[in-house]
């Protein structure tokens, strides 16, 4: 009989109350996902250093998702269409249309630091809108044809040299950004037209992408997300309102459409700002939401491209933050999702900006929770985990060629007695973060502080 030690880290085996960590190094179920992406970089100082990048490095960032990268009010520098070709009557087909250097700046940096770009053709939001301020570049192109072409040439500019520019592994190209922001075009501050011409300029331009480059992946839209969708097993759906059923309404839409048309749609994004357990039901909507279209995940990938549990200036740099999304982080990987980008690793004084602080420069507390999820990924192969007497703690682990490591996290305001069994393996370190602690070496504990995660490693 195979003999298992158990690592007994509560003040008792049998205490009613200690949640059991169970995990079976025996058991694959996949590969460590990269569900770790973030949305748009740390952009401070002068741009000739990009002087915070090497954290993106530091803790194996995968991709980041270049939305929102013009900047406030658009900014006329970064990645949006209007920015890279300022003169939309301007002959598409000529480099000198186009206005690469900030961008190519951009993704020089990106790629020197092993971060692939996940790339937005589109446009940043503009929320001043909804007050009355007139959109700038947020209404449809004129002309959807040209537009597709215009994409065209970004795409070979920056992986195929064209316009001396470069040969960039860039996986991803998403087709514009929650297009369904406001069921009231004139208040959208993302697609300033109904969202049926958002379906049309789809229609117009992936299948001609597609046919471009067969090897790239193109999908859409950044949906607005499922707060309102009602999967099996759930009768009504928590945070539903008018506004977010128009999105799930719209998905309906979209999906109807690519299918009908038997349009490319190689991976469907979608995004929310909910907490982590009502996330992750949304997470598993999603997949069924679209295995009811035919998009099964092996046709279709689902790449959850925004999100962030806690949204509030008070919680920015907070272990209630952190934790949460280490939190979510876990739910991601055992879920049903391909890739996921937090939003946003901006480094700013916002709501939606959890990863680094603007006045010291330095990471906040959840940025830690992406260098313990990079130890899952080093390691590479996930094993079978969970966690048994308590629905606040979340749980994941990986084994590669020599050691292990476990991700566990407490999204609750109460200690979790632990009783971890570990198959025999040795703890060779374990680092926490907690209200008190940021990524500190501690013995693994007998309780997991309220709003914390560890990680452990095993030898």
């Amino acid at each position: 009989m195979k003999r298992i030690i158990s690592v007994l880290v509560a003040a008792s085996a049998f205490c009613a109350c200690a949640a059991e960590v169970q995990v079976d190094f025996g058991k694959t179920v996949g590969p460590v996902k990269p569900v770790n992406g973030v949305g748009q970089p740390p952009l401070v100082g002068k741009l000739a250093n990009y002087p915070m990048f090497h954290y993106l490095k530091e803790a194996g960032i995968p991709y980041s998702r270049l939305h929102d990268v013009g900047g406030w009010l658009g900014g006329g520098l970064f990645v949006d269409i209007p920015v890279l070709f300022p003169n939309f009557d301007a002959d598409e087909n000529d480099p000198k249309s186009y206005r690469f250097a900030y961008t190519d700046s951009l993704l020089k940096a990106l790629d020197a630091n092993s971060v692939e770009p996940f790339f937005r053709l589109g446009v940043t939001i503009e929320n001043f809108v909804e007050h009355g301020y007139p959109p700038i570049n947020i209404l449809p192109p004129k002309d959807y044809a040209k537009w597709g072409r215009i994409c065209e040439h970004v795409i070979r500019h920056y992986t195929e040299g064209w316009a001396d520019g470069f040969k960039m592994r860039i996986t991803y190209w998403e087709i514009w950004n929650e297009p369904e922001n406001n069921p009231d075009d004139n208040r959208n501050p993302m697609f300033r037209a109904p969202f049926t011409e958002y379906i049309k300029l789809y229609g117009t331009v992936v299948p001609y992408l597609k046919e471009k480059f067969p090897h790239l992946k193109f999908g859409g839209y950044g949906s607005c997300g499922f707060y309102a969708g009602v999967g099996s097993g759930q009768v009504t759906a928590a945070n539903s309102s008018p506004r977010t059923k128009y999105f799930v309404d719209c998905s309906h839409q979209f999906l109807a459409a690519a299918r009908d048309n038997k349009w490319p749609l190689d991976f469907y994004s979608y995004h929310s700002y909910s907490d982590p357990a009502e996330a992750l039901r949304q997470v598993r909507f999603a997949d069924e939401h679209l295995n009811e279209y035919g998009f099964t995940a092996d046709k279709c990938e689902r790449i959850f491209n925004e999100w962030l549990p806690y949204v509030s200036h008070d919680n920015l740099g907070s272990a209630i933050q952190a934790a949460g999304v280490a939190a979510e982080l876990i739910g991601l990987q055992n879920g049903p999702c391909n890739v996921a980008c937090i939003y946003d690793a901006r480094c700013d004084v916002g709501n939606y900006s959890p990863i680094f602080n603007p006045f010291t420069y330095k990471p906040h507390k959840a940025y830690y929770a992406f260098t313990a999820f990079n130890e899952l990924r080093t390691r590479g192969t996930a094993v079978a985990a969970q966690a048994v007497g308590d629905k606040n703690l979340w749980v994941t682990a990986a084994k590669g060629e020599k050691d292990a490591a476990v991700m566990m996290a407490n999204d609750s305001d109460k200690p979790i007695p632990l009783s971890c069994d570990f198959q025999g393996r040795s703890v060779a370190s374990c680092r926490i973060t907690d209200k008190d602690r940021t990524d500190a070496t501690v013995p693994i504990p007998s309780e997991l502080p309220p709003r914390s995660f560890i990680v452990v490693i095993l030898q």
